[in-house]
Parts: C-alpha cells; sequence; structure tokens
C-alpha cells in the first residue's frame, strides 16, 4: 500500500513539473554541449592559425625587402670602393709619370738652346776650322742624345705646323690672314711644344691663320683632360658609384673612371 502511494506520489511530481528531465535525458544534453564546445573551439583554432600564417608570410615579406635593400646597399658600397681604389692607383701612376715634369721643363729649355745654337752656324762658312767643325758635331751629338734621352722617357717633341690650332697643346701667340690655309690652322711656329707621356709639358708657340676655308673637326680631348672632367662632375654630383641608375647594382663599376 505504501508502494503503491510512493509511485503515485512519484507520477504526480513528474506530471506537475514537465521540466524534470530523466538521467538519460541529462546526459545526452551533456554529450551535445560538449560536442558544440569542441567545434567552437576548433573554429578558434583554425583562426588563429590562419592569423599566424598570414603574420608569417608578412613577415617574410618584410625581411626579403630588407634582405634585398641591405645587398643594395653592399653592392653600392663595393663599388664605391673599387671605385675609390682604381681612382688612387690611376692618381699615383699619373703621379709618378709627372714626378719629373718640373725637371723635364727645365731640360727642354737646354734642348731648344742647343737647336739655336746648331741653327746659328753656317756650316758652308766653316772653311777648314777642324776645332769649330769638331765643336759643331759635339753640339749636334749632345742634341741628339738629348732627344732620345727624352723619348726614353715619355717626352716628345710638338711642331704642329699646318695643324688646327688645338689649345690643349698650342698657345697662340698672334692671328694673321691667311686665304690659302683653312681658318683657325697654324701658319707659324716660334717655339716647338713638349708632351710627356701624351699630357701637356710646354705647349708650342704658335701663329693662327684666318680668313681662309672653314676649319676642320675639333681635336679630340687627351684622357687626362676628360678623366679630369669626370672627375669634376662626379665631386658635383656628390661621387655616386652609379652612373647608370637603371642598371643592376655593381655592374657598372668604375665607368666614369
Amino acid at each position: 500500500m505504501q508502494s503503491e502511494d510512493n509511485a503515485d506520489k512519484q507520477t504526480a511530481e513528474e506530471q506537475a513539473d514537465p521540466a524534470a528531465e530523466t538521467p538519460e535525458a541529462a546526459g545526452a544534453d551533456a554529450g551535445a554541449a560538449a560536442q558544440d564546445d569542441t567545434v567552437d573551439e576548433g573554429r578558434i583554432d583554425a583562426g588563429e592559425d590562419e592569423d599566424s600564417a598570414a603574420a608569417a608570410e608578412a613577415e617574410a615579406f618584410d625581411l626579403e625587402a630588407e634582405l634585398a635593400d641591405a645587398k643594395d646597399k653592399l653592392l653600392r658600397a663595393l663599388a664605391e670602393a673599387e671605385n675609390v681604389r682604381r681612382r688612387a692607383s690611376r692618381d699615383v701612376e699619373n703621379a709618378s709619370k709627372r714626378a719629373i715634369a718640373g725637371f723635364a721643363r727645365e731640360m727642354v729649355v737646354v734642348a731648344d738652346n742647343l737647336s739655336r745654337a746648331l741653327g746659328a752656324v753656317d756650316k758652308e762658312k766653316l772653311g777648314e776650322n777642324d776645332a769649330v767643325k769638331s765643336l759643331l758635331e759635339g753640339v749636334e751629338m749632345t742634341a741628339r742624345e738629348m732627344q732620345n734621352a727624352f723619348a726614353r722617357n715619355g717626352i716628345k717633341k710638338i711642331d704642329p705646323l699646318g695643324e688646327r690650332f688645338d689649345p690643349q697643346h698650342h698657345e697662340a701667340m698672334f692671328e694673321y690672314e691667311d686665304p690659302s690655309k683653312p681658318a683657325g690652322s697654324v701658319g707659324q711656329v716660334m717655339e716647338l711644344g713638349y708632351t710627356l707621356h701624351d699630357q701637356p709639358l710646354r705647349p708650342a708657340k704658335v701663329g693662327v691663320t684666318k680668313g681662309g676655308a672653314k676649319p676642320g673637326p675639333a681635336p679630340t680631348p687627351s684622357p687626362q683632360t676628360l678623366d679630369e672632367a669626370g672627375a669634376e662632375k662626379s665631386s658635383g654630383s656628390g661621387g655616386t658609384a652609379y652612373e647608370d641608375d637603371k642598371k643592376p647594382s655593381g655592374t657598372n663599376i668604375d665607368e666614369e673612371l
């Protein structure tokens, strides 16, 4: 009797509280909730992985850009160092070649005096004067040997008669009318000039014609003149290692040199 009353009481309670769940239903709900939590966690992890991959890709791109910039700067520095080394080497070489320039200028004056002395002698009037003949031969041998010494040391004589006037090697003393020759030609030479290793040592003193035909093309500037002009241009522009920025880095080392 008591058992029936308890059963009726439980049935009444279940009917009175329809929200009450059985243990099996409660377990199913808990499992579903746990599954939902797992799915949400998986989505969060996937989102975090995508963000991490994007951040890593951006960082790799930045590192590649920094590496390319560092490589370009390194190549530019190497090119500039190579340009400086070559320029310094060329300056030392030119300085060694021009070291005797002062002495050479004094010696060409001696050569001029020997030439004047020889030109002042009238060989037809020497007669049988053996002493004067021997003296003349000695002066001729001295002048010839001096020219040989000049040639061995890179000193060359300039005789520009008939050539176009070149301000690098000639000094115009006067200008005169001569329609038979192209204007701007060297018509007279008062004093011969000299070069040292193909660079001007002493200009030839000349007279220049005018009134003739149109002159020919201008003489080509010497390598030294071109180097000096290039050095001035480089120093005026900040001495960059590259003349052509369109070329790849490090490919035009020492081209202005």
